[in-house]
């Protein structure tokens, strides 16, 4: 996926649960937070304790509470996460 695709697909998606693949073969899914023309910034699922993130922190960077940043260079495929109740 190009940039520019990854980056209207992330806009589109603002405020949703999705779930995103990138480039390195890690899944990442919570709730996307923040877009700009570099980076998407996502919220990891509390429930799931980050789990397949590489991120075990909370409330984001300079307390901000937008979550950690992915490349949009970096983004294979972006789709909305099923909800799952448990």
């Amino acid at each position: 996926m190009n940039p520019a695709d990854a980056y209207n697909l992330c806009c589109k998606y603002h405020g949703k649960r999705v779930r995103i693949s990138d480039s390195s073969g890690r899944v990442h899914v919570g709730e996307i937070t923040k877009v700009d023309r570099r980076q998407v910034w996502i919220l990891p699922d509390r429930r799931h304790s980050g789990y397949g993130l590489g991120f075990w922190g909370f409330g984001g960077f300079g307390g901000e509470g937008f979550g950690y940043g992915i490349a949009l260079g970096t983004i294979l495929g972006i789709a909305l996460a099923p909800i799952i109740f448990f």
